[in-house]
């Protein structure tokens, strides 16, 4: 899981980085929110741990920004040193995940880090078939399915396809989509993904006409995307 840390505190993104990284988790570190929502117009996170008090705006300002944009999912912890029952109401309120109160053990936010992603996960099937509307996915032999017939991939591109799926209308960087399907340094420069985005598009035959399609974000990633038929610009 990709996540990030927005803190100034440099002893707690320290710890926190730490922690993440000993239960397998890649995390970046910004110092404000500023660098965050500068990083977030060109790569993409499953979770944000937002302090509360940071020195440009705060923690709450900034996460009603992000939960600004209806699009965006992504998972948010705030970090708070206060145990205000009614700030933290306002901040759950206002589309935080979870809160934890400073200082805690690693292997508490680990654990509430991960409390946050199964939730995330639980609107999609745990089971063997996963739907999207005339597609079906048979992840027990990665096989994919178009109106009851086969369609032959190979394990990329099958996961490349699943993780635009289950992100419908959500923009994914390319840095993301690298370090989940190939687990891949995210600045690796490589034509990979851009071929096998290529193959999906055409063995799904995503294409504007069929109301489904694979859009090419200039200088950030993909996203998947389905409208109408005839509605598409």
């Amino acid at each position: 899981m990709r996540i990030a840390v927005v803190d100034d505190d440099y002893e707690i993104v320290c710890f926190v980085r730490n922690a993440m990284q000993d239960f397998g988790h890649s995390c970046d570190d910004f110092p404000n929110a500023s660098k965050l929502l500068a990083a977030l117009r060109r790569d993409t996170y499953d979770l944000l741990l937002l302090d509360w008090h940071l020195p440009d705006i705060s923690g709450f300002e900034l996460l009603q920004r992000i939960r600004a944009d209806r699009s965006d999912a992504t998972g948010v912890i705030m970090l708070t040193n206060q145990s205000d029952k009614d700030a933290i109401t306002s901040a759950l309120l206002s589309g935080a995940d979870d809160y934890i109160v400073k200082p805690e053990a690693a292997s508490v936010i680990a654990a509430r880090v991960e409390a946050v992603s199964r939730r995330s996960r639980q609107g999609h099937a745990p089971d063997r078939y996963l739907d999207f509307g005339e597609y079906r996915f048979d992840r027990l032999v990665e096989v994919i399915s178009i109106n009851g017939e086969a369609v032959i991939v190979n394990r990329k591109e099958f996961l490349l396809a699943l993780l635009l799926f289950e992100n419908l209308h959500r923009p994914l960087s390319r840095g993301y989509i690298l370090e989940t399907i190939w687990h891949a340094d995210p600045t690796l420069s490589t034509r990979t993904l851009d071929m096998h985005i290529s193959r999906i598009r055409t063995k799904l035959r995503l294409r504007p006409e069929n109301g489904i399609r694979i859009a090419a974000i200039a200088g950030y990633g993909y996203r998947m995307e389905r409208f109408a038929i005839g509605d598409h610009r």
